[in-house]
């Protein structure tokens, strides 16, 4: 039986995360993200600008003035939200955040999506694995994202009880890797 669930975990590993990861892991050297090749070789930031998915991102990382921090050499490990992760929040949830005196906030929430250190899809399931079947990492905000397998999806947890699944996994940059989420992970 431990052969057989150790086979299981390197499949899943082998696989990767999701249908949608499929060819993210078959073009590994520059997968697609957003309509655009993001290459190993450049920055999270230089990357993202890049992906029509990920304006909202962009925008809201420059609100903030975190793209310093972003190209800076980390590594970072990002869960990065689609501009339909951000179109579900309530609506004027994105419109508020934006606002100059929502700074401290929109950073929170956005370095929320960060943790630090470089975790690609092998170093996940690992942690996974150690927690029998959930891992808790600590955010750049402070704050905790609970990482579990639902099939052969990842999905995260935030401290409110949401939950984000990894549609695309392992897209890495020159200062750490990023994971495309589906929903806006949120802190308490």
């Amino acid at each position: 039986m431990k052969k057989l669930g150790l086979a299981v975990f390197a499949m899943i590993i082998a696989f990767g995360f999701g249908v949608n990861n499929a060819s993210a892991q078959m073009k590994s050297n520059n997968p697609m993200v957003g309509g655009a090749a993001m290459y190993k070789t450049k920055d999270i930031v230089d990357n993202a600008v890049n992906s029509k998915d990920h304006t909202t991102l962009v925008a809201a990382v420059k609100a903030a003035d975190l793209v310093a921090t972003l190209k800076s050499k980390g590594p970072f490990t990002v869960f990065a939200p689609t501009n339909a992760a951000f179109d579900a929040l309530p609506a004027g949830t994105v419109d508020t955040l934006l606002k100059p005196e929502n700074k401290a906030m929109l950073a929170k929430i956005l370095t929320y999506h960060v943790v630090a250190g470089n975790y690609d899809s092998k170093a996940i399931m690992k942690a996974i694995k150690k927690g029998n079947g959930m891992a808790t990492f600590t955010t750049v905000s402070g704050g905790k994202l609970m990482a579990k397998m639902d099939g052969n999806m990842l999905v995260l947890t935030d401290e409110k009880g949401g939950m984000s699944k990894v549609t695309i996994a392992d897209v890495r940059q020159s200062n750490g890797v990023i994971h495309v989420v589906d929903t806006v992970v949120l802190p308490n």
